[in-house]
């Protein structure tokens, strides 16, 4: 496999006068920079449209993409929406303002649905191909959403009893009371999806791979949950009896609670897998590898109860994963699966990993922490990896460097001898030139920006997942230093 790099920038993170990234003209120029640059991997965060806090890692469904990401100018172009329509809105330009460009998309996705219905016979092949090939999980998720309108957003488990047990002839009556809303949740998919694979299509002919996101665990409140009940731990009232989460780590002392169901993975497997073997190959027809986030909880998971506060008490319960790939490896000739293997591993989560021959993380901030034995090092790597300075839950290079205690900067100027951006570039090269198969950094860390543009900060409900950059923050230099190390370093 050859050597190569590039850059991680989540979708929402892109410039553009929406409010948010789109899939839009800058997601373009954005591949035109990769190329120019010499990169080959573009990675973004999980696409699906995002629940109570933006995270793209609490989502509504596994399966749809995040309507926000829909590009307006390319509505315009289609004739969908008119050039009146579109009335600056002022955004900001370094934050997402997720509410106000929530509120200002879907009214102008209104006008472009009453376009679409009125002139359908320009999509009307494209439209039922569409359908034919994604309603398997797009009828449950337009349904699911359009129900939430209905009843206010609150979560499913609450709604009329009939609903939340998913009664065969409640269903058809709801179908048949909201069609205009679900009509309006497919038609928004099929926007998605359109613009979606046109940019990778261009990202694909400019020698650019995506590699996209899959988080382990699944929102409780989202059309997956819904209608899978039974591959969750729930108990009659279809509330979690159990809830995922991580024991005390590098990110925080009481561990993270995410609150998401775990699975049942007796019932996984006596489903023969489907809705995970359907969820990875769905992911490997969006992007070129998918990253799972996670990944040691397809070995074993920690299981807390799910009234706990915190994380501390829980325990780790054993995952069929094993299993998992197993068919997987049956169905596809390659497993284009990168293996998020942070945190605590153990010899077994190891195995998992190799035994399929799937590619793990190294993180080079992590690797100040202890001597020179630490496998963060960039001189103890194997080659079948994937290297970063930090990920989007780490502080970027600069905040990270800021803050660290005297003994962690002792050991690191053992290696490094500079300050500041200095610093940054000294470490992105050490990752460009490890041995490393695949080497990344946060655009934040090529720019040198400091915590101020920290993507997310774990074990926090609000205030993430906002930063975007502006082209006029990309310098000549940064472009130079990226091409010069790429070519350098033979990636």
């Amino acid at each position: 496999m050859e050597r190569s790099s590039g850059i991680l920038l989540h979708i929402s993170s892109l410039p553009g006068s929406d409010g948010i990234g789109s899939l839009g003209k800058e997601a373009f120029s954005f591949v035109d920079f990769l190329a120019k640059t010499k990169q080959k991997l573009w990675q973004i965060l999980p696409l699906c449209p995002t629940g109570y806090g933006n995270s793209p890692y609490q989502c509504y469904s596994a399966f749809a993409g995040d309507p926000l990401f829909i590009d307006i100018q390319q509505l315009v172009a289609d004739r969908l929406i008119s050039k009146d329509s579109v009335i600056d809105q002022h955004f900001k330009a370094k934050k997402v303002e997720f509410e106000r460009v929530e509120d200002w998309k879907m009214a102008l996705f209104h006008e472009a649905f009453a376009s679409f219905k009125k002139n359908f016979d320009r999509y009307k092949d494209e439209y039922v191909a569409f359908m034919s090939h994604n309603s398997w999980w797009l009828d449950d998720y337009a349904l699911f959403r359009s129900l939430k309108t209905k009843y206010g957003e609150i979560v499913w488990n609450t709604w009329k009893k009939k609903l939340v047990i998913r009664d065969k002839q409640t269903l058809q009556e709801a179908f048949k009371e909201l069609h205009a809303e679900i009509d309006f949740h497919r038609f928004l998919q099929f926007v998605f999806f359109r613009q979606w694979f046109k940019l990778k299509t261009y990202a694909n002919s400019k020698g650019i791979s995506i590699i996209g996101d899959i988080p382990l665990y699944v929102s409780l409140d989202s059309a997956d949950v819904w209608a899978n009940q039974d591959i969750f731990l729930l108990d009659s009232d279809s509330k979690p009896t159990q809830v995922g989460g991580v024991p005390p780590d590098y990110f925080s002392e009481t561990g993270q609670l995410w609150g998401n169901p775990v699975f049942d993975w007796e019932r996984v497997a006596e489903r023969d897998f489907d809705w995970w073997l359907a969820r990875i190959h769905f992911n490997l027809r969006m992007f070129d590898q998918v990253r799972v986030d996670h990944f040691r909880g397809l070995e074993s998971f920690w299981s807390v109860a799910a009234e706990a506060k915190t994380a501390v008490v829980g325990e780790w319960l054993p995952a069929k994963g094993h299993e998992l790939f197993l068919k997987l490896k049956e169905q596809l000739h390659e497993l284009n699966i990168i293996a998020e293997d942070l945190g605590v591993i153990t010899p077994e989560v190891e195995k998992l990993r190799d035994d399929f021959g799937l590619p793990g993380m190294k993180i080079l901030q992590f690797a100040f922490g202890s001597d020179a034995a630490n496998e963060n090092l960039p001189h103890n790597y194997e080659s079948n990896f994937i290297v970063y300075t930090g990920t989007h839950d780490n502080d970027t290079t600069l905040g990270w460097f800021n803050s660290i205690e005297k003994a962690e900067r002792k050991v690191l100027r053992k290696y490094l001898k500079g300050n500041g951006k200095e610093l940054v570039r000294q470490m992105t090269e050490y990752v460009w030139a490890s041995a490393a198969r695949m080497a990344l950094i946060p655009m934040q860390d090529l720019l040198g920006l400091g915590s101020e543009a920290r993507m997310n900060t774990p074990g926090t409900a609000s205030g993430n997942w906002t930063w975007r950059f502006s082209w006029a923050q990309v310098r000549s230099n940064h472009q130079h230093f990226l091409r010069e190390i790429t070519k350098r370093y033979n990636r």
